[in-house]
């Protein structure tokens, strides 16, 4: 057995999502009522078409909220998003430029300008599949005597078209990725620490001095929380150039805001936390200026039962976000997705034995000691679905396992 599999089968009998793919696929029950809905009304029609959008996910311990994020992503992935899965506990959500220079690094720039070139050098006229790997087109193109100043002009120009002439990408974004792609394809050159400078500047890093990248052409400003949707904005253009439809942007663990018991030191004072829901306000607010990008944003109950610390604190954002209208019927178009809400909807006695006998299959295959519960067990576990602070899914998941201990 490898470390991979070992380590989904210690989350699993935790009662945690394994994070494995495959693991996933294999004992997900009751996520298709939501996440279908997603993918037909949001994946497939209003991000495809330019829309942008923010959810909210919360419930209990337990309730499933990050095992759908990553059902979510691989979704996303499937239908040609790139989906993107950050932490509130790694990530400083108070600054909106901290979680652009996350998305950043886990889209990979420099891999989509790749995929651009391959699309400015079929306009040239060429195929990218027929270049070799360990060579620039500039490169190829000399070995084949093809190389001369009407195929350089107009490789610059194909550059211009596809970045500096797009409006929805920022100006210096867009000639910074131009120099980059042009590096690719060997035409115009750059040197490796100017490369780096870009890449620097780019990522919001403090290393790149404002001097030395004007010298390159550009005339940029520092990348801060105030102007760092525009260059989100910028980016999801970038990877849309690059064949993608879109980024899907999930923010796990988001009740670390209000999070003391489990932690050494307390990570958000008053004011960040305040700037924090301040940074979700004007997200909010502004998602209608962003393009082909969906925002999920997870967290505990926690974070909206306490009054005094979670998200009813801050009334600019509560009155945002808040389900005006709740019906007996769960809303899969509300901002705010209890899956709490979803134990009457979706978990029924005979979802709760196909879960648990799915998930004994899985264990008992690399293990021994699971074994499927009974439909009177189910029902008792049903029964019970609403109190205490553990959901449904973990009740199903420790129940499942031989000497499996409920949490309270």
């Amino acid at each position: 057995m490898d470390n991979d599999i070992k380590s989904a089968l210690a989350c699993l009998k935790k009662g945690h999502s394994p994070g494995k793919r495959e693991f996933l696929q294999e004992i997900s029950v009751g996520t298709a009522f939501m996440l279908d809905f997603w993918r037909e009304k949001y994946l497939a029609e209003y991000l495809a078409r330019g829309g942008s959008k923010i959810k909210f996910l919360t419930g209990r311990s337990g309730s499933g909220k990050t095992h759908f994020l990553e059902m979510l992503a691989l979704e996303a992935e499937n239908m040609g998003y790139i989906p993107v899965k950050l932490s509130a506990r790694e990530v400083w959500i108070h600054d909106f430029k901290e979680i652009y220079s996350a998305v950043l690094h886990q889209v990979n720039l420099l891999e989509r300008l790749k995929l651009c070139s391959h699309e400015i050098i079929r306009q040239v006229g060429y195929d990218p599949e027929a270049i070799p790997q360990d060579m620039t087109l500039v490169d190829y193109l000399a070995s084949q005597g093809k190389l001369d100043p009407l195929t350089k002009l107009e490789i610059r120009q194909q550059l211009n078209q596809l970045f500096l002439s797009n409006p929805l990408i920022d100006n210096n974004f867009a000639l910074a990725c131009a120099l980059l792609t042009g590096s690719i394809m060997g035409h115009p050159t750059l040197e490796e620490s100017s490369c780096r400078l870009l890449q620097l500047w780019l990522e919001g890093n403090r290393e790149a001095r404002l001097p030395s990248i004007r010298r390159l052409g550009l005339s940029p400003s520092k990348v801060t929380k105030y102007n760092a949707r525009h260059m989100l904005r910028s980016l999801v253009e970038i990877c849309r150039l690059a064949g993608y439809k879109g980024l899907i942007i999930s923010i796990d663990e988001l009740d670390i805001l209000v999070r003391k018991d489990d932690m050494p030191e307390l990570r958000y004072t008053r004011m960040k936390r305040e700037d924090a829901y301040e940074s979700i306000r004007e997200l909010i607010d502004e998602i209608d200026t962003l393009k082909c990008v969906m925002f999920v944003f997870s967290f505990d109950r926690r974070l909206m039962d306490d009054d005094r610390w979670g998200l009813k604190s801050y009334p600019a954002l509560w009155m945002r976000i808040q389900n005006e209208i709740e019906g007996e019927r769960f809303n899969r178009f509300a901002d705010i997705v209890d899956l709490d809400r979803l134990v009457d909807e979706v978990y029924t006695p005979d979802k709760i034995v196909e879960m648990s006998t799915r998930l004994a299959r899985l264990i008992n295959r690399y293990d021994e000691g699971a074994r499927p519960l009974s439909l009177s067990t189910a029902e008792e576990l049903y029964a019970r679905a609403r109190f205490g602070k553990v959901s449904l899914p973990r009740r199903v998941i420790l129940s499942t396992l031989q000497g499996g201990v409920e949490e309270q």
